[in-house]
């Protein structure tokens, strides 16, 4: 998430959305090794060497060449989505804190069709609170979260490997005080 402060009136926080270093490496990865697994599937039904450092030969079809060719088609099925959000860019956007409109814009991509633009507008009247969500273990989470009177809660962070603690406290507490509103969850 970068931030734009455009004046003390606006305050705009970028969203990178799938155009992220680790979805083109899942991707490519995902890409040649399921490619790899099916024409090794494949040369097993045939019986050829279609790739020239496997002897596909001494795999019999039944079941191994049939599991090599289904694992290859979801492999490549699963880069063929990931590339696809990758082009369509989702869920990019930007979060907008305007003090002279006294508005909140949330706004993002999602995938291709009726609902490709989302834009979310909230009053600053309606909003209660900043909130800070940590997790730690195993899948871990830190999010920052606007809630509002309603008790409904906004994720404002992208979805990416959790940023280090000083800098997610640093961006909320800088947003609730240029909102200023309470800080919840530290």
């Amino acid at each position: 998430m970068t931030s734009n402060k455009v004046n003390n009136l606006l305050k705009r926080d970028f969203i990178v959305g799938s155009r992220r270093f680790s979805n083109y490496f899942w991707t490519f990865i995902l890409f040649f090794g399921g490619l790899g697994f099916l024409i090794a599937g494949v040369s097993s039904y045939f019986q050829v060497n279609f790739l020239f450092f496997i002897n596909s030969k001494e795999l019999s079809f039944l079941p191994q060449g049939l599991v090599m060719t289904f694992y290859g088609v979801v492999a490549l099925g699963l880069s063929l989505y990931i590339g696809l959000t990758i082009l369509w860019d989702v869920g990019s956007g930007y979060n907008e804190f305007d003090k002279k409109n006294e508005l909140i814009r949330i706004v993002r991509r999602g995938f291709p069709g009726k609902n490709r633009q989302i834009l979310l507008v909230y009053q600053f009247k309606n909003i209660k609170s900043i909130k800070l969500n940590i997790q730690d273990g195993l899948n871990p989470k830190r999010i920052i979260y606007l809630c509002t009177k309603d008790q409904r809660e906004i994720p404002l962070t992208p979805v990416e490997q959790p940023r280090s603690l000083e800098i997610l406290e640093n961006e909320a507490s800088e947003l609730a005080r240029f909102l200023n509103i309470n800080l919840e969850g530290l």
